[in-house]
């Protein structure tokens, strides 16, 4: 049943924000036990089905710029390669930091910006190769921390390329489906995935982000940035408590203090 709520809730955020739902499936599964290492390997499996229903609702309103997300995936499984093999490899502490450091990135970057709602992305030369690149850095993050990617590439879309909020969270979820993939058989390689806790998540969380990409059109831009960033914040904390328990040193003197 716990799992089951995760991808409920997941599930709703993914649409509603166009991110995979690896920032509450990580912590979530963290929580029930696994190591960041697993959670994170879990989660990006979890991520697949999830994209594909979020990607059909947005595409139903024409919300989705195929070649942009066709370029983003091509840098995304790259990365994504690189982000499992360094998965397998950092300590525990350093994942659980890097997450952080993600997190308080992701937060500043809505509170700073508001997306439009009609711009779409002027494609040239220069914006293909920007955006295969901006794949890869997203895709190394994604394979290293679980998450589809979602919550850098949409403001990344938006304010580095112009695209509408909405088409934004669009090209999001086409765009990590592919990497999200080439990551999980990666890991599963590597023996980091619980498939059927994976499995359960996504399922449910594909069944709901319908719901969430609906909630996305009702609501304007500038909310649905405070609401994601309030969001993150909430992760934030809870994040960065986990953290400094299991950084040497650091949690004895907080209680110190």
């Amino acid at each position: 049943m716990m799992l089951i709520g995760v991808g409920v809730l997941s599930g709703f955020l993914s649409g509603l924000f166009g991110i995979g739902g690896g920032t509450v499936i990580v912590p979530a599964l963290v929580f029930l036990g696994l190591s960041q290492r697993h959670a994170a390997a879990t989660s990006l499996a979890a991520i697949i089905p999830t994209s594909i229903t979020g990607v059909i609702s947005y595409a139903t309103g024409n919300d989705v710029d195929w070649i942009a997300a066709l370029l983003l995936a091509c840098g995304l499984v790259v990365g994504s390669q690189i982000g499992s093999w360094l998965l397998a490899r950092l300590p525990e502490v350093v994942l659980r930091w890097v997450f952080v450091v993600f997190l308080v990135f992701v937060i500043t970057s809505q509170i700073v910006f508001t997306p439009s709602r009609d711009h779409t992305i002027h494609m040239t030369v220069i914006t293909g190769v920007l955006l295969a690149l901006l794949g890869v850095g997203i895709g190394t993050l994604a394979g290293l921390l679980g998450i589809g990617g979602g919550a850098v590439m949409v403001p990344a879309l938006s304010v580095l390329f112009g695209a509408s909020d909405l088409i934004a969270r669009g090209t999001s979820l086409l765009a990590m489906f592919p990497s999200s993939i080439a990551g999980t058989i990666a890991n599963t390689k590597r023996k980091l995935v619980h498939l059927r806790n994976g499995l359960t998540i996504g399922i449910t969380a594909a069944i709901i982000a319908p719901l969430g990409t609906l909630a996305a059109g009702a609501v304007s831009p500038r909310m649905g940035a405070n609401l994601f960033a309030l969001y993150l914040c909430v992760l934030l904390v809870r994040s960065l408590w986990t953290a400094v328990k299991i950084t040497p040193g650091l949690r004895e003197r907080f209680v110190r203090k």
